[in-house]
């Protein structure tokens, strides 16, 4: 079936490859790592593991995968007046492609 090469098993929970990868992250910092480099920043499922992580840009992107960092980013506390709220955690992915390995197509311009 199809859509078992689109399933991740993360400990006990079923999350599909478009669940482990949730978007790339565009910013100065991540820019100036890509064009120096073959590393591209994510912004990943807070339950994928770093197998997870790499499985899913090999089989979504088709390129290989050299090595995967991760790192964790807690939410801000916000104010709105006297109310106060919290953003919630977020987890971020640096992943390395290997080397001949190209882009992919939506980040060659970026």
């Amino acid at each position: 079936m199809i859509f078992e090469a689109f399933v991740v098993e993360t400990g006990t929970t079923i999350m599909k490859l478009t669940e482990v990868i949730r978007r790339p992250i565009t910013t100065e910092k991540t820019t100036v790592i890509r064009e120096e480099g073959r590393t591209l920043v994510f912004q990943v499922a807070t339950g994928a593991n770093k197998i997870d992580i790499r499985r899913a840009v090999e089989q979504l992107f088709g390129s290989k995968v050299e090595s995967v960092r991760t790192s964790l980013a807690h939410g801000k506390v916000k104010r709105q007046g006297k109310y106060s709220g919290r953003r919630s955690d977020w987890k971020k992915a640096y992943v390395k492609l290997r080397e001949g390995e190209k882009l992919p197509e939506f980040l060659q311009g970026a």
